[in-house]
């Protein structure tokens, strides 16, 4: 099963419960070693210090990317609205049947991006039907570019055309198959596994415990991680990319 898989308030909770459970372990092990005549495990300030800095960066470069990748879906939403409409435009240059085929499939294909935007349909299902509605489309292109051969409204035609193309390919790009690698993700667990358990020895070796303050420890990391996880999931959790432009779009279409 993959990270991506998992729901996205299970991350959360998840997260929390090991960053208490990485205290606890390192909490109890220093304890241990107190009762057994051990002595202090000395674990110095810079030690920990300098493993939570190396989380704070690898958090710092995963959410950058996150938010990266999180902004250009949201810009590429605004060109390719701006793209099936102009496509729609110039399909007015057409003959009939070309012109009312072309606006009934660019109809359905933006009616494909709402609802896989809005969660109604699967990503994965969502690409294979536009693409779909790409062959239909280039098929309706290539007779009128074959019937119409030197044609300047052809060529702007299928222009536009070819560029609602493009920009479908950009957004499963950006939106399925660019994703934080599963390798930065236990990356970072790790990491913060590891600096939990050496801040929970220090704990025991001072011999007092705040469990307020473990509890903001836990909740802080595990609301990076979460807003991480959040930003690089189009369809889930609570910031999602605004589909206004393609909604207005739709509406627009279909009153015409």
């Amino acid at each position: 099963m993959s990270f991506d898989s998992v729901p996205i308030g299970v991350v959360l909770l998840s997260t929390i419960g090991l960053v208490f459970l990485s205290l606890e372990t390192g909490f109890r092990l220093g304890k241990r070693r107190l009762i057994r005549g051990g002595g202090k495990l000395e674990i110095s300030g810079a030690m920990v210090g300098a493993t939570m800095g190396l989380l704070a960066f690898m958090l710092a470069f995963t959410f950058n990317g996150a938010a990266s990748r999180h902004d250009a879906r949201k810009t590429l939403v605004i060109e390719e609205a701006n793209a099936i409409e102009m496509t729609w435009l110039r399909a007015g240059f057409l003959a009939e049947p070309y012109r009312a085929d072309i606006r009934a499939l660019l109809r359905d294909y933006v009616d494909v991006r709402v609802k896989a935007a809005g969660g109604e349909m699967e990503l994965k299902e969502a690409a294979l039907r536009s693409e779909a509605l790409h062959d239909k489309m280039w098929a309706v292109a290539l007779e009128v570019g074959q019937k119409n051969a030197g044609s300047i409204t052809a060529g702007l035609f299928i222009q536009a055309l070819n560029q609602v193309i493009d920009l479908h390919l950009k957004r499963v790009t950006v939106g399925i198959r660019s994703r934080v690698p599963p390798t930065i993700w236990i990356t970072l667990y790790l990491l913060m596994a590891a600096g939990m358990v050496m801040m929970g020895t220090q704990l025991a070796q001072s011999g007092t415990r705040h469990f307020a303050m473990e509890l903001a420890l836990a909740v802080s990391f595990s609301l990076v991680l979460f807003l991480i996880a959040d930003l690089d999931r189009p369809q889930e959790g609570l910031i999602n990319v605004s589909q206004q432009a393609m909604s207005e779009l739709q509406t627009k279409l279909n009153a015409r």
